[in-house]
């Protein structure tokens, strides 16, 4: 890969926690990549068309609100409906394993709870971009 691995992480709705988002950010810029972090309140349509800006390879979504299963199709409808079908939407927070599995059904990738090795979300990021953005 010539460029660095570009990840938009981002906080959707009213969840005001940004703590483990701000780790996360931290955590994929130790291991390499470029980390854009949007901040808290954004609404899925600012997500999505910011990431497209950026031109980003992945988007990474961290919720605890309990508002996943609203969120996460939302955002993954529009990143179709723009033809962002090589990208990554990932994400964690407080979300129960049948919600993950139904939101992995839709397309979504691996949703990583609380406690979850920063390595292995890197390592996760990594192979999902080189399976997407062959060079």
């Amino acid at each position: 890969m010539d460029r660095p691995i570009r990840v938009l992480i981002a906080k959707v709705g009213l969840d005001g926690h940004d703590r483990g988002a701000k780790v996360i950010a931290s955590a994929l810029r130790d291991a390499g990549m470029e980390v854009i972090y949007t901040g808290l309140r954004q609404t899925p349509e600012m997500v999505v068309n910011t990431a497209l800006q950026e031109d980003v390879d992945a988007i990474g979504i961290s919720i605890l609100s309990g508002a996943h299963m609203t969120v996460f199709p939302r955002v993954i409808t529009l990143m179709r409906e723009k033809g962002m079908d090589d990208v990554l939407l990932t994400g964690g927070g407080i979300i129960p394993v049948d919600d993950m599995k139904s939101l992995t059904e839709l397309g979504v990738g691996t949703l990583f709870e609380p406690g979850t090795p920063m390595s292995g979300i890197a390592a996760y990021i990594r192979e999902q971009v080189a399976i997407r953005r062959p060079e």
